[in-house]
């Protein structure tokens, strides 16, 4: 089996080289006009020289330097078993309130504020299918607290539902929401999960997501900011897991990985795009499954 190509992993060694996706696909482009920019050949000859002059790797690959959010289609991924949709004990997708862009706060029947540093979250949903920005999708992202809880679900906050909500994208397809960086649990790498749905009304029907994903937090971010106070067992946690080893990333984490830009006194900014292809049938949006501890003491599963 090929676990590299020109000297760089593939985020999928189980598969042609062709079919690496799309960022791979403009970044192997971008290596490749280096190397034919030393040698004088010119545009018109890059096309047919890059990857391995697969046409079709080739056209996405120089479709991708058209935008600046283009990007391959996000992986499926489990919603693990603290997604509040419906899919797993609470819903909190059917409460009004639950559109907003600060989800450092409860709402609703519930009042709390999520303690933390400050982290904003932007996310570029592309639909794939028809080459657009994805407008009018609805964006569900919920996260761990500092202390690696969930609310809704772990000890302790049961009667909160901060770190949970909806944004519609706009006309480029962006989503931006204000939170607070959430803690690494034993056995996840720490990480955001994300729900697409195709407009705000389908919501309320887990089902209806066309994607199910996670974002994996940079390590050197999580590294700063867990070394302030509160975070303080994400330290020992984080030691004792990492990409290649979590066991939902382990396959890939090239088309998870965001963006990110701040400090612990400022905040972070993380910026990521989220590729969906329209056509094709959603699959990662049921609970986790195996063994090992999870947060709050539940003992829950870590594919979370």
């Amino acid at each position: 089996m090929t676990t590299s190509y020109e000297g760089r992993p593939l985020p999928r060694p189980d598969e042609e080289v062709v079919d690496q996706g799309l960022r791979f696909d403009l970044d192997t482009l971008l290596s490749r006009r280096r190397v034919l920019g030393f040698l004088g050949i010119g545009a018109a000859g890059l096309g047919l020289a890059a990857c391995g002059g697969s046409s079709s790797t080739t056209t996405s690959a120089a479709a991708a330097t058209t935008s600046t959010t283009s990007t391959g289609e996000i992986p499926e991924e489990t919603a693990g078993p603290y997604p509040g949709d419906g899919s797993n004990g609470p819903d909190v997708l059917s409460q009004s309130g639950i559109v907003r862009s600060d989800i450092t706060t409860s709402f609703g029947e519930f009042s709390g504020t999520a303690e933390g540093v400050p982290m904003t979250l932007t996310l570029t949903v592309q639909d794939l299918a028809a080459g657009v920005p994805y407008e009018g999708a609805a964006v569900y992202v919920w996260h761990a607290t500092r202390e690696g809880g969930y609310s809704l679900y772990s000890d302790g906050v049961t009667d909160q539902n901060f770190l949970r909500g909806v944004q519609v994208a706009d006309a480029d397809g962006v989503v931006t929401f204000t939170s607070t960086w959430p803690a690494c649990y034993d056995g996840r790498w720490p990480h955001i999960h994300v729900e697409v749905y195709p407009d705000v009304d389908s919501i309320t029907d887990s089902t209806s997501a066309v994607a199910t994903s996670q974002v994996a937090l940079p390590q050197d971010a999580c590294e700063a900011v867990y070394a302030t106070d509160g975070y303080e067992a994400s330290v020992a946690n984080l030691s004792r897991v990492s990409l290649a080893t979590d066991g939902v990333f382990s396959d890939g984490w090239e088309l998870e990985t965001p963006t990110v830009t701040g400090s612990v006194d400022a905040g972070y900014a993380v910026a990521m795009g989220v590729g969906v292809d329209t056509t094709t049938q959603a699959g990662g949006g049921s609970v986790g499954g195996g063994t090992g501890g999870g947060p709050g003491g539940g003992g829950q599963p870590p594919g979370r």
